[in-house]
């Protein structure tokens, strides 16, 4: 199998089983997103998502979480990982937003990276999912799919990210994120991939390597 024909055959499979894929995180306008992301970072969405209603009740807007003191916004995201460096970047961002962009969450990736607890990967996920633009962010799922199934063998996110850019249509990158993150996320796991139930196993280049018929059967 070529790499072309694995992934036509990945992203026509996606495309019918998950024609409208989307993030997990709940919320209700761009800075919302925003913060949601920023929170997920080696958290679950399912985590970020118990956290996140009491947070935007207290601070919706960016005013409000940059005239907040860290150790407020802290009290609402304890329970997340690494809150202490989490809640001084959203009130840093805040004040960011506030006094650069005109309390404007900004699109593109020189000014999104700009912010403080914005990284490569949550930009793209701001451009794709609020923007429309021909993103996809690599994060540890993404990334470990991409190797696994032989789409973007790779050492680094970045890598991963040029790769699957190069190959994915840009109509079908934001979705390819959802589609391998969700994939990722669900069954093929980091510690037991559910291979069992893969639909897609037999275009995976890690699961075909390991079941290889041994030589001279």
């Amino acid at each position: 199998m070529t790499l072309k024909q694995r992934y036509k055959a990945v992203l026509d499979y996606f495309a019918e089983a998950m024609p409208n894929p989307t993030t997990e995180l709940s919320y209700n306008n761009t800075f919302e997103i925003l913060v949601a992301v920023i929170l997920s970072a080696q958290c679950t969405d399912k985590r970020v998502n118990m956290v996140t209603p009491a947070l935007f009740a207290a601070y919706p807007t960016p005013e409000a979480m940059a005239a907040a003191s860290v150790d407020d916004i802290l009290a609402y995201v304890k329970s997340v990982s690494y809150p202490n460096s989490k809640a001084a970047h959203l009130q840093a961002m805040a004040a960011m937003l506030v006094e650069k962009f005109g309390s404007t969450v900004p699109s593109t990736m020189e000014e999104l990276t700009q912010l403080p607890g914005v990284g490569r990967k949550t930009a793209n996920v701001i451009m794709g999912l609020v923007f429309g633009k021909a993103a996809i962010a690599v994060d540890t799922h993404v990334f470990r799919v991409s190797n696994r199934l032989g789409l973007a063998p790779g050492k680094t996110p970045l890598e991963v990210e040029k790769k699957l850019t190069k190959n994915i249509p840009a109509e079908l990158r934001y979705k390819a994120h959802h589609w391998l993150l969700l994939h990722g996320r669900y069954v093929c796991k980091a510690q037991r991939p559910d291979c069992l139930n893969c639909a897609i196993k037999h275009l995976c280049k890690s699961h075909n390597s390991q079941h290889a018929p041994l030589s001279g059967t």
